[in-house]
């Protein structure tokens, strides 16, 4: 038996990693993945305020910050609850707030579609085209990314969401202004991505018919099928969900069974060769994302891709392109039925405990994103921060390997296994935080 090592640095991704690829006849054996820089945002909040990690951990990750704003705000509202402080946020909070992530979703989701996903196929099937890829992903993110600055404030690293709710006080010219730019999202999402009217694709429930979809996205689900490659890419074919959201319930999915879970069981570890932790529920490893909340949530189309072709490549990449359809469709209906004549904080400014702790969670656009805070007198004793891309990442234990590297592994040559790898939207960036 032939074995060789071969190490790639893996860019357009958010970030960087290097993959240590182990081939044996021919075929990937192994793979390890080794993020090399870490920044200690968990060690630089030790000592602050507990309200500064609203404004310190957006700034773990310039693409992802406003879900970790909002698992920060979480985390401190579970803290006080915790502690005996009642704390009820208005459905004009709840609606904002659910609004602002969806809009940082959908911009995530799009960039990965247009400067990750397209250009890679393309160069890896050798059919380039001339499409301005970048400049379409830029006119959806940022036309969906003004929405989301119009009650955020900013974006990035925005710090509206406090406990007890919003900083911010919508007039109805702002929810209009909001509605205008989703509708031109909508329009742009049904003219280039996928060709069709958002009614019309969101009623699409069947394998057979994704022959109607057009666009970009069809191309990409074209390019996927006729190249042979619906079927790699399969992992563990195991989910877990830890955020309650517009997108899914908490919940892990192991075949057809979808079962309650509870972040207490969740368990990081460190990894050799790599400053990125992995993490485990109960010690077995599961697949978060878009995927995770399709089954688990039970998505129709979600389910029938998965009941074909399980958890592969084309089944992934489709999961997160249809959310965003999910949360345009979503957005539109927070908008139309949102309360401005609610309050948007609840919980009086000066009211701040001393002594808690709280865990926050998010599904954020690559799956749960977990905040644990510790607080006494005041200060920040300890924060962990387990992100998405951990779960994914890991490498696994000798008897069964990470959720990507068992994707990956089979694969006959580097590209396939690369191209694979960027299908689960891999963050270096929040990974090694």
């Amino acid at each position: 038996m032939k074995k060789l090592h071969i190490k790639q640095l893996i860019e357009k991704i958010e970030g960087e990693a290097e993959l240590d690829f182990t081939f044996s006849d021919g075929k990937i054996e192994d793979v390890k993945i080794n993020f090399g820089f870490y920044r200690g945002i968990e060690e630089i909040l030790q000592g602050k305020d507990a309200r500064d990690a609203l404004v310190i951990t957006p700034r773990v990750c310039g693409i992802c910050n406003h879900a970790h704003l909002m698992t920060a705000v979480r985390a401190i509202e579970n803290g006080y609850e915790n502690a005996g402080q009642k704390i009820e946020l208005t459905s004009k909070a709840k609606d904002i707030r659910e609004f602002t992530l969806a809009c940082e979703l959908i911009q995530n989701h799009i960039k990965w579609l247009y400067m990750t996903l397209l250009p890679q196929i393309e160069s890896y099937l050798d059919c380039k085209s001339e499409e301005n890829y970048a400049m379409k992903a830029s006119y959806l993110a940022s036309t969906i990314t003004k929405a989301l600055a119009i009650f955020a404030g900013q974006w990035p690293h925005s710090s509206y969401a406090v406990p007890g709710g919003v900083t911010c006080d919508p007039t109805y010219v702002d929810v209009m202004q909001a509605q205008s730019l989703v509708d031109e999202s909508i329009k742009f999402f049904e003219q280039v991505v996928t060709e069709l009217p958002l009614d019309a694709y969101l009623n699409i429930d069947f394998c057979a018919d994704l022959h109607n979809i057009g666009g970009d996205f069809g191309k990409l689900l074209h390019l996927i099928g006729s190249s042979g490659m619906t079927e790699i890419g399969k992992s563990h074919d195991r989910f877990i969900v830890f955020g309650e959201c517009m997108l899914s319930k908490s919940g892990k999915s192991i075949g057809t069974k979808v079962s309650n879970v509870n972040t207490k069981y969740v368990k990081e570890s460190s990894q050799e060769g790599t400053v990125a932790k992995a993490v485990t529920y109960k010690d077995r490893l599961y697949e978060v994302g878009p995927l995770a909340r399709g089954m688990v949530s039970k998505r129709t189309i979600v389910k029938n891709l998965h009941k074909r072709y399980k958890d592969s490549l084309l089944t992934r990449v489709f999961a997160r392109v249809h959310e965003v359809a999910t949360l345009l469709a979503y957005s539109k209906e927070l908008l139309t039925n949102l309360n401005l004549e609610e309050d948007s904080c609840t919980l009086d400014m000066h009211t701040v405990l001393k002594d808690f702790e709280g865990t926050g969670v998010v599904e954020a656009a690559r799956g749960s994103l977990i905040h644990k805070t510790k607080v006494k007198d005041g200060l920040i004793v300890s924060y962990e921060i387990i992100t998405p891309t951990q779960w994914n990442l890991s490498h696994g234990e000798k008897d069964e390997k990470g959720i990507a590297i068992e994707a990956m592994k089979g694969s006959e040559n580097i590209e396939e296994a690369t191209f694979i790898f960027r299908t689960f939207d891999v963050c270096s960036v929040c990974t090694t935080q």
